[in-house]
């Protein structure tokens, strides 16, 4: 029962282009058993598949039209931004079987990283402290702390380095 009422608030509330308050799409979340910080921007049109398998940091941004189909756990840290469009998938399947089985994997973004727009996360894939996937990029491997990834698959390109504002 609780899989079906979801799937219309998911359809009605979050992946719908009416702007409904973050507060309100964040109690939501905690409603259907996500554990979700304070401060969480979650954009128009954003699809959760389960969110009784995610949990969110403080402070972190959903942009518009994101995708989190978690058939897995996603664990998503602090201060992370998950730009629009961008894909964290837990599933995919298994081609070096006949039948195709389903193979899972679960989703780490640990604190500070960014998902660049378009980008995808693939099943397994941890994200160390602050690192950025860029636009369009995949993520078939986990991405180290500090660094910046591009490609497909992504790949290592620099270091990251913070100003103080």
């Amino acid at each position: 029962m609780k899989v079906l009422i979801w799937y219309f608030v998911n359809y009605y509330v979050f992946n719908s282009a009416f702007p409904w308050p973050y507060g309100f799409k964040t109690r939501l979340l905690r409603l259907f058993g996500a554990r979700v910080g304070i401060g969480l921007v979650i954009k128009p049109r954003v699809r959760i598949k389960n969110p009784w398998r995610l949990t969110i940091g403080d402070h972190c941004w959903i942009g518009e039209s994101a995708w989190i189909d978690n058939l897995a756990d996603v664990a998503i840290g602090s201060h992370v931004n998950i730009s629009q469009g961008a894909l964290l998938l837990t599933g995919n399947h298994d081609y070096t079987v006949p039948n195709f089985p389903y193979r899972l994997g679960p989703i780490r973004l640990a604190d500070g990283v960014w998902v660049g727009a378009q980008a995808v996360v693939c099943p397994g894939v941890a994200c160390g402290s602050h690192a950025i996937l860029t636009v369009g990029s995949v993520a078939t491997k986990s991405l180290d702390a500090w660094g910046i990834y591009t490609g497909n698959p992504a790949a290592f390109v620099r270091a990251r380095k913070m100003r103080v504002a």
